[in-house]
C-alpha cells in the first residue's frame, strides 16, 4: 500500500495521488480504491467490477510506453466527485519520440467508506487520440476539415 497517500487523508485527494503514481505493480492496490462492483466506463470500454478495471489498466501498460496521469483540477460534492487530467504517453513502435497528452475528465461516485463505485471517463478520442496517429490520424484532420466547410 505504499503508492497511496494516508487512510486518514480527504478521499479525492487519495485517489488522485494514487493515478497520479499508478504504476504496474500499484494494481495490486485496487481494492483499496474501487469497490467490489465498481463500474467503469470511457470511450472504449464499459466493465464491472475490480479485476476487469485492472485488466483496462494493465492494458495500457502493455500497449504505451510510459502512461502517467497529471490531475490538475478536483472538485468534491459529497459522493460526487469530478477530476481533470492530462494523461501523458509515447506511442510503442513509433520511431516519432513526442510525447502525447489527451484532456480529459473523470467523474466519479464514491461509497461512503470512500470507495469508488462508478469511475466514467469523457475525453475526445477523435482529437485526442486518433488525429495524433500517424496514418489515421491524416484523414481524421481531413474529415473534419470537411465537416467544417
Amino acid at each position: 500500500m505504499n503508492t497511496l497517500t494516508p487512510p486518514d487523508a480527504e478521499p479525492l485527494a487519495r485517489i488522485a495521488h494514487y493515478f497520479e503514481t499508478l504504476t504496474p505493480q500499484s494494481l495490486a492496490d485496487l481494492p483499496q480504491i474501487y469497490d467490489p462492483m465498481a463500474r467503469f466506463k470511457d470511450p472504449f470500454n464499459e466493465v464491472t467490477g475490480v479485476a476487469a478495471i485492472s485488466r483496462i489498466f494493465s492494458h495500457m501498460f502493455v500497449t504505451l510506453d510510459r502512461p502517467r496521469f497529471v490531475v490538475t483540477q478536483q472538485i468534491r460534492q459529497g459522493e460526487q466527485c469530478f477530476l481533470t487530467w492530462e494523461f501523458r504517453f509515447y506511442f510503442r513502435g513509433y520511431k516519432q519520440g513526442t510525447e502525447q497528452v489527451i484532456l480529459g475528465a473523470t467523474h466519479l461516485v464514491l461509497s461512503n467508506t470512500g470507495l469508488i463505485t462508478l469511475h466514467r471517463d469523457y475525453w475526445d478520442a477523435a482529437e485526442e487520440l486518433y488525429e495524433k496517429l500517424p496514418v489515421l490520424g491524416g484523414l481524421m484532420r481531413w474529415v473534419k476539415r470537411r465537416a467544417n466547410t
